[in-house]
């Protein structure tokens, strides 16, 4: 097969670059010193995903506490599914304003944080509170 010495160096051209497209791509934000849009919105979403996972631990932890009473588990469940829709409302709230712009999915990131952290430490009051302890109420 014979290919036309200019689709050939394109070829070339593109094999030679492919690395660097990936290698630019895998790169990490430094967070610390995020200095795009597109840095600062990646690394709110690290964040968001972090205390995400979190969140999932402690719920783990309190469904867990709660292994032999079926209503508390459902009750949770219920109140746990209540919260993610609260969550997703107030963060469309909060995210009006710059609806649409390059700024909002760093601002929805920071909002779905916020308050999954304060879930998460509701939920650890939870997971530690002995029965008859009205402290935990």
């Amino acid at each position: 097969m014979f290919f036309p010495p200019r689709r050939c160096s394109a070829v070339i051209l593109a094999l030679m670059l492919s690395p660097l497209v990936v290698a630019a791509r895998a790169q990490e934000p430094n967070c610390d010193n995020a200095q795009t849009q597109l840095d600062m919105t990646q690394c709110a979403a690290r964040e968001y995903e972090a205390a995400d996972k979190a969140l999932n631990a402690q719920y783990a932890a309190v469904r867990k506490r709660y292994s032999d009473n079926e209503d508390a588990r459902k009750l949770l469940r219920d109140a746990q599914r209540a919260w993610i829709g609260f969550r997703d409302a107030q963060c469309d709230l909060e995210t009006l304003a710059v609806r649409g712009g390059s700024i909002e999915p760093m601002i929805r990131a920071q909002c779905l944080q916020r308050l999954t952290e304060a879930r998460t430490k509701e939920l650890a009051v939870l997971a530690q509170c002995e029965e008859g302890d009205l402290s935990c109420v």
